[in-house]
């Protein structure tokens, strides 16, 4: 019964804020005779939320982001018969929730003391205590342990009382300074203004050059460095994303609270971003640490459950290790992060064997996976490992870095690829072609196939939006927001108007669904795949060498009702 409940149909993927501005510009595309009956579910990123940094993966909040989002607009997509994809990210949650202001604001008196993870807590008995205050691990504890950034995974956190205690910060942390002002520094440390304004100097300069405030020299004012410090460090604000401790009983029930308000949102995918960092043991590596992971996604399920919720574990690990499988096994829907990787592979080599065994894999074990080509994210390379040879990860990268995508390191090791950030459209060489033609196998691949709103409109690099965002602005070139009038020009162009004639067919036509018959073929570069039901067949033929195709529905009596090529 629950299985009945997921359909495998098309899914819009898109900010709120991509396509016009606001969610409610999204549903009016979505209400126009061009996209009638193109998607039957919506991935919204979640920036739908209250959130503050990374475009949306920093919840404040879950609740609805009042300036992009309303419950008007959900419900009009409700009775669009569009149901919704929502986020959850378990592993942390802002700074500026409710939960860690009330930590700020109460230090040890705090409810939420525990909600977060204390370092010291955590490694007592496990390493030495340093200067600074947080205890250093030993290093064989922390030795095989996977952090995403330099330094250990730490910010400081001042309690009323002064005392600075060490939260466990995975992901973002920035921490900002007031502006020191002259007078204050008058009052607080009984100076005359021309002292106190050279030390205001010497500490607004060090902050700006990037120096902690302990690190500032204050030169001949010295013996005023305490009290300057303590008032710095007491009006300092932080961003960033903290861990949450899933040994505490109020993180459970928070969990329970978000789930039940995404059911309430018209969600029925829910997608657990981050869910491989939340469990956390000394000595572990922090990433995945099984067997103990799936008792912790298990526990969620029961929860998502009684909201008719699925979820849709989120991990990139690579093909070799399995994890894909062992998610699926377990009853979960999985992502096919290999999808993008063997479709451009199929197309620059003209050869499509790879694709057909990972669809027979697909068929075989009865995975239930949601794919796609581009996402909010880069393309996935890491992913392939074991699937492809190294030689041709390599030839896949070169390619798309070739055409103006940029790398994404992890810990700034060249040999550890993780993904390469470029639009799809532009990663097949700004080619109609093989757009058109990747978009039909990636529809007549086994699973639900999620559309990244900028390849529907063939969008190309943003190389402006990554100069725009500095230093860790990559992502940013596949993630450019379309106005109203971009929207309808691109709607004029024949790429456009065939990804959207086939998927009309894709989202209407009755031969495909999660328990269809599913045959795929591959000769080279010839390929063949067909879905059938109840008598309904859908028929894809693929020429890799020309970019060409056609497509068929066929209707249980023989009859060919619907035709497209490309």
């Amino acid at each position: 019964m629950r299985d009945m409940m997921i359909n495998n149909r098309p899914m819009l993927n898109a900010y709120p804020d991509s396509m016009g501005g606001k969610l409610s510009d999204i549903v009016k595309l979505l209400e126009k005779k061009e996209l009638e009956d193109t998607f039957s579910s919506f991935y919204i990123l979640p920036s739908i939320f209250n959130t503050d940094l990374d475009r949306g993966f920093s919840v404040i909040s879950y609740d609805l982001n009042e300036s992009l989002a309303s419950t008007e607009d959900l419900k009009r997509l409700k009775n669009l018969g569009i149901d919704l994809k929502l986020d959850f990210v378990l592993n942390h949650a802002s700074v500026l929730s409710e939960q860690f202001q009330d930590l700020i604001a109460n230090g040890e008196r705090s409810k939420y003391k525990d909600f977060f993870i204390n370092w010291n807590t955590f490694w007592q008995g496990y390493g030495t205590m340093t200067k600074e205050g947080y205890i250093q691990p030993k290093e064989e504890l922390i030795r095989h342990m996977f952090f995403r950034k330099k330094g250990l995974p730490i910010l400081m956190v001042r309690f009323p009382d002064g005392k600075n205690v060490p939260y466990w910060n995975t992901f973002y942390q920035a921490i900002r300074y007031p502006i020191l002002d002259a007078q204050d520094v008058m009052k607080m440390a009984k100076i005359q203004f021309y002292g106190a304004e050279k030390i205001a100097e010497l500490v607004n300069r060090g902050i700006k050059e990037g120096k902690k405030i302990q690190e500032i020299d204050f030169q001949e004012y010295e013996e005023y460095r305490n009290i300057v410090v303590d008032h710095m460090e007491n009006k300092k604000k932080y961003l960033g994303q903290m861990d949450l401790n899933i040994k505490s009983p109020l993180v459970w029930e928070f969990y329970n609270n978000v789930l039940h308000q995404l059911a309430e949102y018209g969600a029925n995918i829910v997608r657990l971003d981050a869910f491989a960092y939340a469990l956390k043991e000394p000595g572990e590596k922090n990433f995945l640490n099984e067997p103990k992971i799936w008792g912790v996604l298990e526990k969620v399920r029961q929860i998502a459950e009684k909201y008719n919720l699925f979820l849709l574990p989120e991990i990139h690990t690579s093909y070799q290790e399995k994890k894909y499988e062992n998610i699926s096994l377990r009853g979960y829907m999985t992502y096919d992060f290999f999808l993008p990787g063997l479709v451009i592979a199929a197309l620059e080599n003209k050869d499509g064997n790879y694709l057909k065994q990972w669809a027979d894999e697909i068929i075989e074990k009865k995975m239930k996976v949601v794919n796609m080509l581009g996402c909010h994210d880069g393309i996935p390379v890491l992913d392939l490992k074991g699937m492809l040879p190294e030689k041709e990860v390599q030839k896949i990268i070169d390619i798309i870095v070739s055409r103006g995508g940029i790398i994404k390191n992890l810990h700034g090791q060249k040999k550890v690829y993780y993904q390469v950030n470029a639009t799809y459209y532009s990663a097949l060489g700004e080619d109609d072609k093989k757009l058109l033609l990747a978009r039909a196998i990636q529809l007549f691949m086994p699973g639900k196939p999620q559309i990244w709103y900028l390849d529907l409109f063939a969008g190309k690099n943003d190389f402006e939006a990554v100069h725009r965002a500095g230093e860790d602005g990559h992502k940013e070139i596949n993630r450019t927001n379309l106005t109203r009038k971009e929207i309808e020009e691109a709607l004029t162009k024949e790429v456009v108007k065939k990804q959207l004639d086939m998927l009309r067919f894709r989202n209407t036509f009755q031969a495909f669904d999660f328990d269809s018959n599913i045959v795929v073929e591959s000769k080279q570069e010839h390929m063949k795949f067909i879905w059938e039901k109840k008598g309904y067949k859908a028929q894809l033929i693929c020429d890799l060498e020309n970019k060409k195709f056609t497509i068929k529905g066929i209707e249980p009596d023989g009859n060919i009702v619907v035709y497209l090529e490309g």
